[in-house]
């Protein structure tokens, strides 16, 4: 197995984390996305989504099952290199981005340095 494959870990069905040069990457087509030490999402297309557009109204009048937009926003994250899809998030107006992932980078690299883990077909796993 090569050096880079060893390296490159799946850490969601679309994003993976390239260790040793401490990347965030898209795993379609491989876009860097930013630093692992970042939010990921600061490499992405967003698209803030008014949420009726989404889940239109079942019924008419003022309660009618459509999220309000002066209560919800969705915010939607696309890899800029080939648009895939990468996250989808349901926040408050106003609210900032979240940081969903944040990976001790250092722990992580020693952990797989000292044995107690490694990298297998893309995969993190303990080692036996």
């Amino acid at each position: 197995m090569a050096g880079a494959e060893k390296s490159r870990i799946r850490v969601t069905e679309y994003l993976d984390l390239e260790l040793d040069a401490e990347r965030w990457l898209c795993n379609r087509c491989g876009r860097e996305l930013g630093s692992a030490r970042e939010n990921y999402k600061k490499g992405c297309l967003v698209h803030d989504r008014d949420p009726r557009e989404i889940h239109p109204p079942i019924v008419g009048g003022a309660f009618n099952f459509s999220p309000d937009p002066q209560w919800v926003r969705i915010v939607e994250f696309y890899c800029p290199g080939c648009g895939t899809q990468l996250e989808t998030e349901y926040l408050p107006p106003g609210h900032p981005l979240t940081h969903d992932i944040e990976i001790d980078v250092e722990r992580l690299k020693q952990r797989l340095g000292s044995g107690e883990f490694r990298v297998r077909e893309g995969r993190l796993e303990a080692a036996e």
